[in-house]
């Protein structure tokens, strides 16, 4: 006599307006999150400090979008990197076309000299210029990883003892109404007899 569940054990959490904030159904405390199913045929306030808690409900992993998502940081530093060091060879190159200028230009040796002076100086500003890209990087790698294990998860799914709950309550309001309809409805209690007694 096991009919089917009228909703799939998947909540999606949702936050309201803290004007729109009602009671939590575990500790009847104001709350502004909400779990909805996603055919929207269950739905209920639950305090956040409930969804971490393991004997209430469980997050549900979608490995599929969080591959995308790695995949999509790992592009976008590949990409990222490209232009760096697409940057680096071209003011590399105007370097030494600067370099070949003046050497052209000047025939001193002293003047040989002090250029080679100004390339050990030019080279010691190069390593500076190329040394806080490299701690952007690692500033940048890192940003991306600590939002990512610190994002709460937006989808749950209820233990089962609670899920059950949640479906007898659901299937005892749909109950509870056809009561109600039967008992407005005219022809649900009997007539009133017209005839003499016999």
């Amino acid at each position: 006599m096991a009919s089917a569940a009228p909703f799939p054990n998947v909540y999606t959490r949702r936050l309201v307006a803290d004007t729109a904030a009602k009671g939590c159904d575990i500790c009847y405390k104001p709350s502004t999150t909400v779990l909805i199913t996603p055919d929207k045929l269950d739905f209920f306030y639950v305090c956040p400090v409930h969804l971490q808690d393991a004997n209430f409900a469980s997050p549900v992993v979608d490995q599929a979008a969080i591959d995308a998502k790695k995949k999509k940081e790992l592009d976008d530093e590949v990409e990222r990197v490209k232009k760096e060091y697409e940057e680096r060879q071209k003011r590399k190159k105007e370097k030494q076309k600067e370099q070949a200028t003046e050497r052209d230009s000047k025939n001193d040796d002293k003047d040989k000299e002090k250029e080679e002076e100004d390339g050990k100086d030019d080279g010691k500003k190069d390593s500076k210029k190329e040394d806080p890209p490299v701690k952007d990087n690692a500033s940048k790698s890192d940003g991306p990883a600590t939002p990512a294990a610190g994002e709460e998860p937006r989808v749950f799914a209820l233990r089962p003892s609670f899920y059950n709950a949640r479906v007898d309550k659901k299937r005892q309001i749909e109950t509870n109404k056809r009561n109600r309809e039967r008992l407005m409805d005219p022809n649900f209690f009997p007539a009133v007899p017209k005839g003499k007694p016999v």
